[in-house]
């Protein structure tokens, strides 16, 4: 049975911020101090469990139409793509394909267990794990020991507390533990990560049960109150400074899910919520990171090119692009 905790709301303080830095501002890209060698890319693609069609070829327009890869070695990186990238279809099943009210257990478990060793060994090789999703269900093959979670929803479900069955509302609860064995999944997945360990930053659609789920277990949770009230760059300084400081030995450090961007900013997407991140606050994030040097992996999911118009689904792989860009170190001096 879980407990109530008390919260104690504590809002982001300025200690960071130094006048001298104003002064001194060189504008330059960030080593990623826990890479390897030559900086390097390791680009994985990732299908999706939910039933919306479409969100499986999203790697692959991003891929191919959004150009990645040249632009990602613009900057400077080296880029390696794994044969399989980026289509996963095969490995669906034929037969029915659910657990309780949960859809799509083995595809999407056979999908993240993949990606989970894809990304696995992309960080032990000294490598960025950049995953392209899919919907946030690949988040159960990457999660890492800290997380920056950029949504605008919490996808902290059970198989109790869920209403649609859809396991791209569960990842947090599978890779943490407060999910139960499922099928499947129990074969190869270590429900280990502390949820101390995770930041969230933009929520605005929170089922009941996550919000009391989030409550109950005190996770640092900034929604879009928060930001409004205080400002993106307050807020990001909030949560890099918790996670340096929940794990203050460690040497490894934040991976980031991102997919919080207003729909109006990104319309290609298959759960869409209007009052959510812009487009400069969307970069910001993805800017800050960059210069904390601590960058280990970096999801961007939910572009489903099958949605919206011809206008919105270019849009949409034109900022997934921008924001992959931005994360690995594109500037705007630079």
């Amino acid at each position: 049975m879980i407990q109530s905790v008390k919260r104690v709301a504590v809002e982001p303080t300025a200690s960071s911020f130094d006048h001298d830095i104003i002064n001194n501002i060189v504008n330059e890209r960030s080593k990623q101090r826990l890479l390897k060698g030559q900086q390097t890319v390791a680009l994985i693609g990732a299908g999706g469990g939910q039933p919306k069609g479409g969100v499986d070829h999203g790697p692959t327009v991003l891929f191919n139409e959004g150009k990645l890869v040249s632009q990602i070695e613009a900057l400077d990186w080296k880029v390696e793509v794994e044969d399989h990238f980026p289509e996963f279809v095969h490995l669906k099943p034929n037969g029915n394909d659910t657990f309780g009210i949960l859809k799509n257990v083995k595809y999407t478990s056979d999908v993240t267990h993949k990606i989970h060793n894809s990304v696995k060994k992309a960080c032990e090789d000294g490598k960025l794990a950049l995953t392209i999703g899919g919907d946030h269900s690949i988040a159960i093959g990457t999660i890492k020991l800290g997380v920056i979670w950029v949504d605008a929803h919490g996808d902290i479900n059970t198989a109790e507390s869920t209403s649609s069955g859809n396991l791209h509302g569960c990842p947090v609860a599978f890779v943490s533990g407060l999910q139960g064995p499922i099928p499947h999944f129990q074969d190869w997945l270590k429900p280990e990560f502390d949820l101390k360990r995770i930041v969230y930053i933009g929520l605005r659609d929170l089922d009941g049960p996550e919000k009391q789920i989030i409550r109950e277990n005190n996770i640092k949770a900034f929604s879009m109150h928060e930001v409004d009230k205080w400002g993106i760059g307050r807020v990001v300084d909030a949560a890099i400074q918790y996670l340096y400081q929940t794990t203050p030995d460690s040497e490894e450090e934040p991976a980031e899910h991102v997919d919080g961007l207003d729909p109006s900013v990104a319309p290609a997407t298959g759960t869409p919520v209007r009052g959510g991140l812009s487009f400069r606050e969307g970069h910001y994030i993805m800017e800050a990171l960059h210069q904390t040097g601590s960058l280990v992996a970096v999801d961007i999911t939910e572009v489903n090119p099958e949605l919206g118009t011809v206008m919105e689904r270019e849009t949409t792989i034109s900022i997934g692009c921008s924001l992959v860009r931005s994360v690995l170190g594109e500037g705007l001096l630079y």
